[in-house]
């Protein structure tokens, strides 16, 4: 069995792009040949700056004979169905067969395709891999069609066997496959011949290209960390930019130079990411000070004065990047001592969305939500509140402008220098979190503050203008934004109604949107919806204590919002059901706890869907919930049909069988501690009592019949079921529990 070698050479490869390119490559490549009939044992793809390779082991030979009976017309159907059936098979009527069928005879065709060999397949596959090879952007070149991610020079495509090589007939555009390659672009650029996988990766290596990207990058990390170690510093670890700059190079020569003097005072972000960013060079911090003290580089070739030239050549770049960089960082601590009001001012004409305002005002907004929702967290009002107000200022700084990734970074920087409370500079960057799944969540109850307040702030702005996430389709990240909201709350075990916060927020834009001016009635509805969080009887009592109808936009309010609200709130309950969900919480129990009170506290909703997912799996918990289905499908089928409620306190004087009475009196215990444990918010107790009505309820089942023909025993019976139904749901909707 051939072992198969392909090498698409070409000018370099944007190091962002590889990774995908090497899964597209063995993918479309190895689907390809095995739709053709083909069989393969492993395969692997590489990459560097100019090339992607591809090796497949244990290729079959050829393709095997197919043979295929196909169905066809009935023998009596009109000529144009078989004059169409013999077109689909390429066949003539002598050539079809006439079976028995369970209708009648029906013509079948008898298709051979004989095997092809593997080199005819993968010439085919190949060819129309590179002409439509996915990349992300592509060009054209000189007089061709071919359009390739940079100008594409060989192809090399070769079968190897004991025997020999044997190159792939293909030819694409001008070019013709061959088994010849090039080595590094400066130190051995000279062409030569290979015979199969093994001697390739051989005489590349001896040509100075180290052909696998995860080698590249484990070599890069360990020249880097020992050159760092022997002077005493470390490497500031940068997974993304090692991935980056290991698609750089075919020959990673790892250097390390000095950092001028004088700009060793710069925060370290600023030095991180002004070499991250422009010369993607790795970071060198003393470990005793944590301050940024030298640079890694990597060089595609080694040089007889061992990289001298290089580092001097690059440090001259990184002053003149650093220079602007002092300038920005104090330029801008002008600003901040100044008391940040030019950036204040600045971010009046700065617009964050056409229907919502500047970022002014939106900084306004998240000033007013961190200040309401500060006591329920711990917070002062007045520092949150002044947090809200400064954490977004860096935004129309120099150093942010140039560096948008160091926002929060260095508003922390120029609130230390403008004498602000440590809270506050601690929430300038914190405030964005968290901002990914794995991102730590603030702890700090004015970051806290601030951070709800700006994604609740988000998320209900764009609600009220109903700009909402479509499919895949979600410009705004809001779904990120409740995430944010629901592991914020979590993480700190916050208890707040968000319903009332979300009502306020929407309110709060219809405002502003209309703008209307109207101050005593506008802050009399805001106090009434953070009481109540109800749009409708907020604005009824709003408008009692204010005297009058109100401005005509009270109606719009009534009208539109609550459904507004409503809608934002399940949208977070569908981001809480995919958290959920990722630690093991089944989405039938999130739903029988959303059906529950006060399903807008994260915090008690989350404690009562893991203690009832807790339950659910244990068998007197699965149990339970067939007993309590039976129990209260029996009711609802028996208050159908003879059109009563059966709501009223069974009487255990009317109990005939022993397990009757023992069901009273487990009812009777289970409510006794489910009661105080609900009150308590001790959700595990109370489903513990619950799930103790298992056995007495099946007991019931199995020894008493409930349609008897004693009516009042029935109707006592049926009182008892409804008495089980009342007691299970008091703790959750089982109705939604599936199975």
């Amino acid at each position: 069995m051939p072992d198969l070698l392909i090498e698409l050479f070409s000018e370099e490869i944007p190091a962002r792009m590889q990774a995908g390119a090497r899964e597209a490559l063995k993918k479309h490549m190895t689907d390809g040949l095995v739709e053709a009939g083909l069989t393969y044992a492993h395969a692997r793809a590489w990459s560097t700056p100019r090339r992607l390779v591809l090796a497949v082991e244990g290729l079959s030979a050829r393709s095997p004979d197919v043979r295929e009976d196909r169905k066809g017309p009935r023998v009596d159907a009109p000529e144009k169905a078989l004059d169409g059936f013999l077109r689909s098979t390429g066949l003539t009527r002598d050539q079809l067969q006439a079976r028995d069928d369970k209708k009648g005879q029906v013509w079948f065709a008898t298709i051979e395709k004989p095997g092809r060999p593997a080199a005819e397949i993968v010439a085919e596959v190949l060819d129309g891999l590179i002409r439509d090879f996915p990349w992300p952007k592509s060009m054209r070149w000189g007089a061709g069609s071919l359009r390739w991610v940079r100008p594409l020079h060989s192809i090399l495509c070769i079968l190897s066997e004991e025997s020999g090589a044997e190159v792939v007939p293909l030819e694409i555009d001008g070019l013709r496959a061959g088994d010849t390659v090039r080595g590094h672009r400066f130190m051995a650029p000279d062409p030569f011949s290979v015979t199969g996988v093994e001697d390739y990766q051989a005489k590349l290596k001896r040509a100075k290209v180290m052909l696998d990207h995860e080698e590249r990058a484990e070599h890069i990390w360990h020249d880097a960390t020992n050159a760092a170690f022997a002077s005493g510093l470390e490497v500031v670890e940068d997974r993304g930019l090692l991935t980056e700059v290991a698609g750089l190079v075919e020959w990673p020569i790892v250097l390390m130079g000095e950092i001028r003097e004088d700009f060793l005072d710069l925060p370290p972000e600023v030095l991180q990411t002004s070499m991250k960013e422009h010369q993607k060079f790795f970071s060198v911090c003393d470990p005793k000070t944590g301050r940024i003290v030298r640079f890694v580089t990597v060089a595609n070739r080694e040089t007889a004065n061992h990289g001298d030239t290089i580092l001097k050549g690059n440090a001259k770049v990184l002053s003149a990047r650093l220079s602007d960089a002092v300038f920005f960082w104090e330029n801008d601590l002008a600003v901040a001592r100044d008391g940040m009001e030019k950036w204040r001012a600045a971010l009046e004409h700065v617009t964050f969305h056409s229907e919502l305002g500047s970022q002014a005002d939106r900084i306004a907004r998240i000033a007013v939500i961190a200040r309401e929702i500060a006591p329920q967290l711990g917070a002062d009002p007045k520092l949150a509140k002044q947090a809200a107000q400064v954490a977004k200022r860096d935004l129309a700084s120099e150093m942010v402008y140039e560096f948008p990734e160091l926002q929060g970074v260095m508003g922390r920087y120029y609130a230390e220098a403008a004498g602000l409370p440590a809270e506050v500079a601690a929430a300038c960057p914190e405030h964005y979190a968290p901002l990914g799944p794995s991102d730590a969540v603030p702890s700090a109850p004015v970051s806290v503050a601030v951070a709800l307040a700006d994604k609740l702030d988000m998320l209900t702005g764009f609600w009220s203008i109903d700009e909402k996430p479509t499919g895949s389709k979600d410009p705004f990240a809001l779904r990120r934004a409740a995430l944010g909201v629901i592991r914020l709350v979590l993480a700190n075990g916050l208890r707040l109604h968000l319903d009332r916060i979300i009502d306020a927020g929407l309110l709060r834009h219809e405002i502003e949107v209309h703008g209307e001016e109207q101050a005593a009635l506008r802050d009399e509805l805001l106090a009434q919806i953070a009481r109540h969080g109800v749009f409708g009887a907020a604005v009824r009592t709003a408008l009692d204590r204010v005297g009058g109808d109100g401005p005509t936009w009270i109606a719009r309010i009534v009208d539109r919002r609550p459904d507004a609200s409503d809608d934002l709130l399940a949208f977070l309950h569908d981001r809480l059901k995919v958290h959920l969900r990722a630690a093991g919480v089944r989405h039938d129990v999130i739903d029988a706890c959303l059906a529950m009170p006060n399903a807008d506290d994260l915090t008690l909703l989350v404690k009562r869907a893991e203690a009832l997912n807790a339950m659910l799996a244990t068998e007197e918990g699965e149990n339970l919930v067939l007993g309590f289905r039976r129990a209260h499908n029996i009711l609802v089928q028996a208050e159908e049909k003879d059109g009563v409620e059966y709501r009223f306190g069974p009487d255990p004087k009317f109990a005939e069988d022993p397990t009757e009475i023992a069901l009273f009196a487990a009812l009777d215990t289970a409510g006794a501690a489910i009661g105080p444990a609900l009150e308590a918010e001790d959700f595990t107790t109370a489903m513990e009592a619950m799930a103790a009505l298992r056995g007495p309820i099946d007991a019931f089942f199995d020894t008493v019949q409930i349609n008897t023909d004693n009516e009042i025993v029935r109707r006592n019976r049926l009182n008892l079921l409804h008495r089980i139904s009342e007691t299970c749901l008091s703790v959750a909707d089982l109705t939604r529990i599936e199975g």
